[in-house]
């Protein structure tokens, strides 16, 4: 009522402000839409023009966001409908049809005669966003238009009747779920929410979580005029492939999904007494406020913190709020955000919520880690980098004697690993003593710290070769204290080095020496590389000699993960090393037999590969962009050619006499202007030529990379995975090595936690019995691990990996390849098991 005096004084003097104002906080702080809605009502009942021009304004961006494909500007625009009916802006029925209008569009998009079920996603997306309109209006529009409603409700049981369902199959946050079938009884995210609509409407459509601030104003806002709706066009859909295939079939299926994805992933971490007192729809209402936060606070991490904390419901949420962050830091293929963001929100909200958040983050962190073997290998690697970033801020403060028992553990064991490379990635947030002072509870867990020291600059052992390797190297060292320019470089090394000494003497002089001199500081190494990259380039010029420079890279900072991953990726930046090259580093034999043991190689593999998708994924938007330019430049050569036309067939007197053509003056300004025009025009179109070159290079570079590292993976598999056993999944391939006294098949499938200390109870999961032994043999943890990578390679990679399936099947994903291995593959990419 406040702020509709306020508004109302306003009004006459800024009422476009007003009208982008109201919008703004309604698309930017959907959980306070509702009070949004009212003061929409209020203002209609004194000026309807203004409410008009708001409701032709928000039509427009919800038709906008429908054409462009912005989901989460339709569903909440949609809400926004909603409470604006609750506040007799908008009739029910208008409401209705939009829903109709979805309806009808998701019905015929899964008709396999009439529609193309490939898209199914965009379908479930329509009937989702129906759904989630109800908990805000629901109640209004069962007592208003009661036969209507009940029309829509049929019509989603006969869509959900026919529709597919959803398989989570390569989206599972634990290996165990990804590999048993969904059962009878087991719902998709959509048919888990039409069970807690139904039970909402069989409660009377009452939602403790939703403010109704309308039913304050109820007699005031009847009176009201409601609005007119135009009719909404839905964008159309791309055709079924002409070709049917499983190939392209599985490409059409992967741009749906990328378009159209699930918003959220559950993770149930905590037991349901945790979050018993909830209705069934104020679990699916609190989801949608958090995540309704996080979208609209990326960038400040604070606010969302404070927002979060207060949202407008009168129970405990601290548990859900959790569930609900992690879930989105572990979701997969690829967080809504980056990382780092969840990792600053949970460490302010631990700050603003000190005597509840982090008791609940730390009952979520071991939860976790007694199901760390079933864990993916990405979430894996996510919760390591952000539990070891987020300690980092509470002065590295963790009860570790509590899991100081993983020391018995064999080094392959996936709580030791965990453990290992949070520490290690604890020294890099810190020092080597810090971390190691933080341990001191559980002295025995020094033994998991990285080792502690800098370069590891070696020669040749023989005495002579030693000696003049130092030699050597003293000589290089002196040359680059002296400023001796590059090309006087690279002649002593042809004329001297290399003829006397051979290749793997110069290169191990050449690398180690400048390395050396890098070895202070990440700016020394990469002043080191600029200015003497072309010595390097020189001495490793092909793909082999490259192999051996990442080796000897490896070596020099065979103490230092770090600076080994950052060298190599600076190195890969400058162009020294190519990401074929780092590949076949990666899978020799030296790295292979560390696959389950470290991360260290796996760091390489991923920044290879992702440096290469961030080179294509520039190219793709530099075009883009580019493109966009020639439009508008072309439009602009457009309208000046047209102005100098008209100028130069104009009459114009000239001493008295009628002449063709304008001034001069002016007609000479207007030919420099179209000739400018014209001239970028050109230049433009040269540079996206250049530009798509490139990316076709960077193509059949991108294919080539995927075929190696896919041909590495199935040849290191062909080698190690064990015949004899018959497993044809991670699951039995498993329990191949476990004790049946490790399985225990009373054991409750959630995680059930101490109410004091969140501490799991009567854990034995993962083959780890009490006493600590882990019965999974290293050969079989070696292949879960190794095909746990595969996996989230394909899945990450994806958009990368389908345009070169075809080869990919032809030269790699063969009938000769290891069951297992094409599995993995195919469930990363979301193709059909069977296909395998």
């Amino acid at each position: 009522e406040t702020c509709f005096g306020a508004l109302r004084r306003e009004l006459d003097h800024s009422e476009a402000e007003i009208l982008e104002f109201l919008l703004s906080c309604a698309e930017q702080l959907p959980h306070k839409i509702p009070f949004y809605g009212t003061l929409i009502g209020l203002i209609n009942l004194e000026n309807e023009d203004f409410v008009k021009k708001l409701v032709e304004k928000t039509q427009n961006k919800f038709q906008d966001a429908l054409d462009s494909g912005n989901c989460n500007g339709v569903r909440i625009l949609m809400r926004l409908f909603t409470v604006m009916m609750c506040s007799k802006v908008l009739q029910p029925s208008t409401l209705v049809e939009i829903f109709e209008a979805f309806l009808s569009s998701a019905a015929t998009t899964v008709d396999e005669e009439k529609g193309n079920p490939l898209w199914q996603p965009c379908a479930d997306f329509y009937i989702i966003c129906i759904l989630s309109c109800l908990p805000w209006g629901g109640a209004e529009l069962a007592e208003q238009i009661h036969e209507d409603i009940d029309r829509v409700m049929v019509g989603i049981e006969a869509y959900l009747s026919i529709r597919k369902r959803t398989s989570d199959t390569g989206l599972s946050f634990f290996e165990s779920e990804d590999e048993i079938e969904s059962g009878v009884n087991d719902k998709d995210f959509l048919e888990d929410l039409w069970d807690r609509i139904q039970a909402l409407s069989s409660n009377g459509w009452k939602v403790e979580s939703v403010p109704r601030p309308h039913l304050s104003f109820e007699a005031q806002l009847v009176v009201g005029k409601s609005h007119e709706f135009r009719r909404i066009s839905l964008p159309h859909l791309p055709s079924p492939p002409s070709v049917p295939s499983g190939i392209s079939f599985g490409k059409q299926k992967h741009e749906a999904e990328l378009k159209y994805p699930q918003r959220i992933r559950r993770l149930n971490i905590f037991p349901s007494s945790k979050t018993e007192d909830l209705q069934p729809i104020d679990r699916f209402v609190m989801e949608e406020y958090l995540l309704d936060v996080l979208l609209f606070f990326n960038g400040c991490r604070k606010e969302c913190a404070s927002f979060m904390v207060g949202l407008p419901v009168s129970f405990r949420y601290e548990y859900l709020m959790a569930e609900t962050i992690f879930s989105q830091l572990l979701m997969l293929p690829q967080p809504p955000f980056k990382p780092v963001y969840y990792t600053l929100v949970i460490i302010d909200l631990c700050k603003a919520l000190p005597g509840a958040f982090p008791a609940v983050v730390a009952g979520a962190v071991r939860a976790l880690f007694e199901k760390i073997a079933d864990l993916d290998m990405e979430c894996r690697t996510r919760l390591i980098l952000w539990f070891s970033h987020h300690l980092s801020n509470f002065q590295f403060i963790w009860p570790w004697e509590e899991w100081a028992y993983v020391l018995e553990l064999p080094s392959w064991a996936p709580q030791r690993v965990f453990v290992q490379e949070v520490l290690e990635r604890e020294v890099r947030l810190s020092y080597w003593d810090k971390v190691k002072q933080s341990v001191e509870n559980a002295p025995g867990l020094e033994e998991l710290l990285p080792p502690k020291g800098g370069p590891n600059l070696s020669f040749g052992a023989e005495d002579g070769k030693e000696n003049n390797e130092h030699v050597l190297s003293g000589e290089l060292n002196n040359m680059v204290k002296g400023k001796v320019p590059v090309r006087e470089i690279i002649s002593w090394i042809d004329e001297t080095v290399f003829p006397n000494n051979g290749l793997e003497v110069t290169l191990r002089v050449v690398v180690q020496t400048l390395l050396n001199i890098g070895s202070k500081s990440f700016t020394h190494l990469m002043t080191v590389l600029e200015r003497y990259g072309q010595v390097i380039a020189k001495v490793c010029p092909d793909q082999d000699n490259q192999v051996m420079l990442i080796a000897e890279v490896s070596s020099f900072w065979k103490s230092n993960t770090q600076m080994t991953a950052i060298a190599i990726d600076r190195m890969m930046g400058y162009r020294l090393v190519s990401n074929l090259a780092i590949v076949r580093w990666v899978f020799s034999a030296e790295n292979t037999d560390q696959f389950h043991t470290s991360d260290r190689p796996w760091e390489i593999l991923r920044n290879a590969v992702s440096k290469t998708y961030n080179r294509n994924s520039d190219l793709r938007k530099e075009i883009l962009a580019l493109k966009k330019n020639i439009s508008s430049a072309e439009e602009a050569a457009k309208e000046a050619k047209a102005e100098l036309d008209a100028a130069e067939s104009k009459l114009s007197l000239v001493d008295g006499e009628p002449v063709l053509g304008e001034n001069p003056v002016r007609l000479n300004r207007l030919k420099s202007h179209a000739e400018k025009t014209k001239e970028e025009v050109v230049s433009l179109r040269e540079s996206l030529e250049a530009k798509e070159a490139l990316l076709a290079r960077a193509t059949d570079e991108n294919e080539a990379l995927f075929l190696l590292l896919y041909k590495s993976f199935s040849n290191v598999l062909m080698e190690r995975l064990p015949t004899e056993s018959g497993a044809r999944t991670l699951r039995e391939l498993k329990a191949a090595q476990v004790d049946e006294m490790a399985v225990d098949p009373e054991e409750p499938s959630l995680m059930e936690l101490d109410s004091e200390n969140q501490r799991p109870q009567n854990s034995q999961s993962n083959g780890r019995k009490k006493s600590g032994a882990y019965n999974v043999g290293e050969k079989e943890q070696w292949c879960i691990t190794t095909l746990g990578y595969v996996k989230a390679f394909s899945r990450q990679y994806a958009a990368e990996i389908w345009p070169h399936i075809e080869k990919l099947d032809a030269e790699v994903l063969t009938e000769d390849a290891p069951p297992l291995f094409r599995s993995a593959v195919y469930s990363g990419l979301r193709r059909p098991i069977n296909e395998a």
